[in-house]
């Protein structure tokens, strides 16, 4: 059996508000599903920002110790993450050191909740990505919506310039 989790799980978990993981691992012991496809409704926007140990604009790996960490809070917002401060990382893995995901009920809310969260969140001592996902936040092309699989690298050019 595939066991396996998306790691935007959390986005889905928002809008839905069901517990994705504690559902696999019951359903996995042997219980019943105990909701049908039908009973599920979206509720809000939720967007993810990946946390990575990494140089915002050119993605060159940042390892090494956090000196502070302090994520956000609030309504409305969650962190996974394992980091904290003082927290070593290396640099022969996977560099996302978390996730901060938020919630709204409409899409302009959940940017501006995001853009509260990553204005609140502090790592020190590493690089990472907030400083970009700060300015894509603010971004106009991104705010009005219709981005595709291509925007981050034609926002990056255009960035260059």
């Amino acid at each position: 059996m595939n066991t396996r989790v998306q790691v935007e799980h959390p986005v889905t978990e928002l809008i839905t508000g069901i517990d994705i993981v504690q559902t696999q691992i019951r359903v996995a012991a042997g219980e019943k599903l105990p909701f049908t496809q039908r009973q599920i409704e979206f509720k809000g926007h939720a967007m993810e920002c990946r946390v990575n140990a990494e140089d915002p604009f050119s993605f060159m790996p940042s390892p090494g110790r956090i000196s502070l960490w302090h994520p956000p809070g609030g309504p409305g917002v969650r962190v996974d993450s394992h980091a904290y401060t003082n927290y070593f990382v290396p640099p022969n893995y996977d560099s996302m050191i978390g996730k901060i995901i938020v919630h709204a009920p409409t899409r302009e809310q959940a940017i501006l909740r995001m853009r509260t969260a990553l204005d609140e969140t502090v790592i020190e001592g590493i690089k990472t990505n907030i400083p970009l996902h700060r300015e894509l936040f603010a971004e106009a092309n991104f705010i009005l919506g219709g981005t595709n699989i291509h925007y981050l690298e034609e926002w990056m050019k255009l960035r260059k310039r």
